[in-house]
C-alpha cells in the first residue's frame, strides 16, 4: 500500500517527463500530437486505477488511522521527512483529484484547447495532478508547502497559453495573489515547526497545540489562514478567481474548481484545526463572518450576471457561485464541531463533482455557440437547449439543481451539515453569533436557487430551431464518457451520504480530539 501511494504521487511527475520525450516508433498513431494526448489519458488512467486499488485496500474499519504510510528522512538539518499517508479525510480528495484529472485528459484527447504544442499541455496537466495529489498525501509541513506551490506554475501556463480572451492578465492575477498568500503561509508554517521542534503533521496534530503558546498559535493561524484563504477562495480575497475561470480552457476551469480550491480548505482541516486549536478558536467567528459574507456576495454577483441585459458570462457566473459554495465549507470548518467539519469535507467533494460537471457543460455550450454570454445564449436565436440539444439541456439543468442543493443529490448534505454545525458550535464560541451566521447562510441557499433556476430558464428554454438554421450537435460520445462518472457520483453521494461520512467522521472525531481517540 505504501508503494501504491508513492506511485500515485510520483507517477504523474514521471509521466510528465515522458510526455516531453519523442514518442517511440509504432506508438505515434496518426500523429505525434495524438500520441502525446493518448499518453496523458494512459498515465492519468493508471493513476486513477491505482487510487481505486488504494480505496479497496484501505482499512475502512479504521479510517481515522494513517494508512499506506511512508516515512523517510530527507533534510536532516531541518528534520524534514518524506512522510506520506492517507486517512478518511484525505482519501476522498485523492480519488476526486485522480478522477477529474483522468476525465480532463480524456476530454482533451478529443477536444484539445487551441494553443501551443500538446506536449507541453499534457506535461503541465500531469505536473498539476502530481502537485495536487501530493498536497493531500504529505504529512510534513515543509512538503505540504512545496506541494501547495507546485500547482501554481502549471495552472499559470494552462491559463496563459491555452486560455481565451484576457488570459494573460488573468494568469498574472492568479499567480500574484496565490504567491503572495503562500509567502505569508510559509512564515506561519515555519513558526510552528521552529516553536514545536518538528514539522511532522501527525505529531503536531496529536500534540493538539499543547507545545505552542496561545500567542504563537494566533500568529500562525493568521499567517497560514491568509495563504489558505486566498486559495479557497474566501471573500474578499477571491477576486482572482472569476478572471481565471473566465479565461481558462475548459479542463483548466474543471481542475481549478474541482481540486485546486480544495487545497485551501483541506489545509484548514489538516493543519489549522488540530495543530493550533486555541488560535483557531479566537479567529473562528471572523472566519465564519467572512464565509457567510462570501455566500451572500457570490449569490448576489451571480444574480446580477444572470439578469437580462447585463452581458453576464456563464463561466464567470459559475466562478462566483464557487465563492458562495466554498463559503459553506469555511462556515462548517469555523464551527469547529464534528458535524460542521464533516459537512465541510462532504461539501468539498460535492462541489468538485458538481462544479466540475458544470464547467464541462458550459465549455460544451461555448464550443457550440462560440460564446458563453448569457444574453446571447438567451436571445431569440439563442441556445434553447431543450429544443435544440435536449440531452445537453437536461444535463445542464441536472447540474444546476445539484449545485443549488436539491435533496437527493450531492450538493445537499454538505451545506445542510455546515448549517447544523453553526446551530451548535464548539464550546467557547458564541452561539448567538453562529445562529446569525446560520440564518444568513440559509438565506444564501435561497439566492443560490434563484440564480441557478434563472440561468436554466434563460439558457435551456426557448423556441424550436428555426427552419434553415444549422442543427446544434447534442452530447457526443466522448462527452458522454467524460461526464457520466460525475453524474453517477453526484447521485450516489446524494442518495448514500454514508459512503463519504463513514470515512470522514471517525477521522474528524480523532483530529478534533487531538489524536486521543
Amino acid at each position: 500500500m505504501q508503494f501504491l501511494l508513492a506511485l500515485i504521487v510520483v507517477g504523474p511527475l514521471l509521466g510528465a517527463a515522458a510526455a516531453l520525450l519523442p514518442a517511440p516508433p509504432g506508438l505515434k498513431g496518426k500523429s505525434p500530437d495524438q500520441a502525446v494526448l493518448r499518453h496523458g489519458v494512459t498515465v492519468t488512467g493508471v493513476i486513477l486505477l491505482a487510487a481505486i486499488v488504494l480505496v479497496l485496500g484501505f482499512d475502512h474499519d479504521q479510517p481515522s488511522r494513517m494508512q499506506a504510510t511512508t516515512d523517510i528522512s530527507w533534510i536532516n538539518a531541518l528534520d524534514v521527512r518524506i512522510h506520506l499517508g492517507v486517512d478518511g479525510i484525505s482519501l476522498p480528495l485523492l480519488v476526486l483529484t485522480a478522477l477529474l484529472s483522468f476525465l480532463c485528459a480524456l476530454y482533451s484527447y478529443f477536444k484539445m484547447p487551441s494553443g501551443p504544442s500538446p506536449k507541453a499541455f499534457v506535461a503541465l496537466l500531469l505536473v498539476l495532478e502530481s502537485g495536487t495529489l501530493a498536497t493531500f498525501a504529505v504529512l510534513d509541513l515543509v512538503l505540504f508547502f512545496l506541494a501547495f506551490e507546485m500547482v501554481l506554475i502549471p495552472m499559470y501556463f494552462l491559463i496563459a497559453r491555452w486560455g481565451g480572451e484576457g488570459r494573460q492578465a488573468a494568469a498574472w492575477k492568479f499567480i500574484l495573489y496565490t504567491l503572495l498568500g503562500s509567502v505569508v503561509m510559509l512564515l506561519g508554517l515555519l513558526l510552528i515547526g521552529v516553536k514545536a521542534g518538528t514539522f511532522d503533521m501527525v505529531a503536531l496534530a496529536t500534540d493538539n497545540g499543547r507545545g505552542l503558546t496561545t500567542s504563537v498559535q494566533v500568529i500562525a493561524v493568521l499567517a497560514i489562514g491568509i495563504g489558505l484563504a486566498v486559495k479557497t477562495p474566501m471573500w474578499p480575497l477571491h477576486s482572482w478567481l472569476p478572471d481565471a475561470h473566465t479565461a481558462a480552457p475548459t479542463v483548466g476551469s474543471v481542475l481549478l474548481a474541482g481540486v485546486l480550491l480544495k487545497m485551501g480548505t483541506y489545509g484548514f482541516v489538516r493543519i489549522v484545526l488540530p495543530i493550533t486549536p486555541d488560535g483557531m478558536r479566537i479567529f473562528a467567528p471572523y472566519l465564519a463572518a467572512f464565509a457567510v459574507a462570501g455566500i451572500i456576495y457570490g449569490s448576489l454577483a451571480c444574480l446580477a450576471l444572470a439578469r437580462p441585459g447585463n452581458k453576464g458570462d456563464l463561466k464567470r457566473l459559475i466562478a462566483y457561485s464557487s465563492v458562495g459554495h466554498m463559503g459553506f465549507v469555511l462556515l462548517g470548518i469555523a464551527t469547529m464541531t464534528p458535524t460542521g467539519v464533516n459537512g465541510a469535507l462532504f461539501a468539498n467533494v460535492a462541489h468538485g463533482l458538481v462544479t466540475g460537471l458544470l464547467f464541462f457543460l458550459v465549455g460544451a455550450v461555448k464550443d457550440r455557440y462560440g460564446t458563453a454570454d448569457l444574453d446571447t445564449l438567451a436571445g431569440a436565436t439563442g441556445a434553447a437547449l431543450y429544443g435544440r440539444a435536449p440531452r445537453l439541456g437536461a444535463l445542464l439543468a441536472f447540474a444546476a439543481v445539484a449545485s443549488l442543493g436539491l435533496p437527493g443529490l450531492a450538493g445537499f448534505w454538505g451545506e445542510m451539515l455546515a448549517l447544523f454545525g453553526a446551530f451548535e458550535p464548539a464550546e467557547g464560541l458564541s452561539r448567538p453569533a453562529f445562529l446569525t451566521f446560520m440564518a444568513i447562510g440559509a438565506f444564501g441557499t435561497l439566492l443560490t436557487a434563484a440564480y441557478l433556476l434563472l440561468v436554466v430558464r434563460r439558457v435551456c428554454m426557448g423556441g424550436p430551431r428555426p427552419a434553415g438554421e444549422a442543427p446544434i450537435p447534442d452530447v457526443q460520445g466522448y462527452e458522454f464518457a467524460a461526464w457520466t462518472p460525475l453524474v453517477a457520483l453526484t447521485v450516489l453521494a446524494g442518495l448514500w451520504p454514508a459512503v463519504l461520512l463513514g470515512l470522514t467522521d471517525p477521522a474528524v472525531q480523532k483530529l478534533l480530539a487531538g489524536g486521543t481517540q
